[in-house]
């Protein structure tokens, strides 16, 4: 069976593709990371030129009204430029909101997260102590903790809206491997949070928007190495002759699209499977997030390797995608985390 993208998702394609192209630049991303690791310019022209905040938010709240198919091609095509905005604390803010939101927020929080005039970030954490609305306890390693204005925090039975500058609450920013997706830690003590309507249709809404998000960006970012290293190959000289020609040289750049091929089947499985309501939506989730994650890192480490003495500068952006790659290898959960819910679900069908 072929995939392939009906018109208006091709043309969602191209648009993000475009748009990126020109605006996320190694020199703007390389300025974000200067500072404090978002380009501002970028994420508002998203926002509110692009208007693709809200690609899964339904239209009655605001957003596009579309599926996890058209989310992972613009989440593609940010992760192809290292795009140094949250759109993952977007799209899952948003996804929480929309699916287990109250009314107000519905109505006054989530129209201001998609139209850029609010970043969000979303995090959770079983082992925070909570009293009614009153919440203690730490949440770590959230995605533009440090820039956030609101954040959605979730526990397994409650989840809250609970603003930056919230009495009781502390941010600690961190140096990290990736720079233009910064982290930081949320200590929390006896801070007042918003609660949720809905908290387990929140964090059920939660899971899709994050992890093919991060699949996605990280098959935009293996093709953007692939793509980089071709270029590269076909205008370096050695002996004579193009050193993309040496027989070596190709069977890397052929491993390197063979697993690239399989992420992006990954990504669209996870995505079709979660638009559909199909029977196995959470182990194509488990699967695109484990495969993608390492299929990026593996070429971004290709990709340094294959442009020689050049590509083990800092200054080369090899080494912004070698970054994105290895943080979003251990965000929102590892490698090994989801291949044994892979494990477990396979084996549970199996008994």
């Amino acid at each position: 069976m072929d995939f392939v993208f009906t018109e208006e998702q091709q043309m969602i394609a191209e648009t993000a593709q475009g748009f990126f192209g020109e605006n996320a630049t190694s020199d703007r991303t390389r300025a974000a990371m200067a500072g404090d690791g978002v380009d501002r310019q970028l994420h508002r022209d998203f926002c509110e030129e692009l208007g693709l905040g809200g690609v899964i938010v339904p239209e009655e709240l605001g957003g596009v009204g579309l599926g996890y198919v058209e989310m992972a091609i613009v989440a593609e095509a940010a992760g192809y430029n290292v795009a140094a905005m949250p759109l993952l604390g977007i799209n899952i803010a948003a996804a929480m909101i929309a699916a287990g939101g109250t009314d107000a927020q519905k109505s006054d929080l989530l129209p201001a997260i998609l139209a850029g005039e609010k970043i969000a970030a979303a995090v959770g954490n079983d082992t925070v102590s909570h009293d009614g609305d009153k919440i203690s306890g730490r949440f770590e390693f959230v995605p533009h903790g440090n820039v956030a204005d609101v954040f959605i925090l979730a526990h397994p039975d409650q989840a809250w809206v609970v603003h930056a500058d919230t009495p009781g609450l502390s941010i600690i920013t961190h140096t990290t491997m990736d720079q233009t997706r910064p982290l930081a830690t949320l200590v929390l003590d006896g801070v007042a949070g918003e609660p949720l309507a809905d908290t387990q249709a929140a964090i059920t809404a939660s899971q899709p928007a994050a992890w093919i998000t991060l699949a996605a960006e990280a098959l935009g970012g293996a093709q953007a190495c692939l793509d980089r290293t071709v270029r590269y190959a076909n205008e370096r000289v050695q002996f004579g002759r193009p050193i993309g020609s040496f027989q070596a040289y190709k069977h890397r750049l052929a491993d390197m699209m063979i697993e690239i091929e399989q992420a992006r089947s990954a990504v669209y499985w996870a995505a079709c499977a979660n638009d559909e309501n199909s029977d196995d939506p959470q182990l194509a989730l488990h699967a695109a997030k484990a495969f993608c994650a390492d299929t990026f890192f593996k070429c971004a480490a290709d990709m340094i390797q294959l442009h020689g003495g050049i590509g083990f500068t800092w200054e080369h952006d090899a080494h912004l995608f070698f970054k994105r790659a290895r943080s979003i290898q251990t965000l929102l959960k590892d490698g090994n985390w989801h291949r044994e819910q892979v494990a477990k679900q396979i084996l549970g069908e199996v008994a």
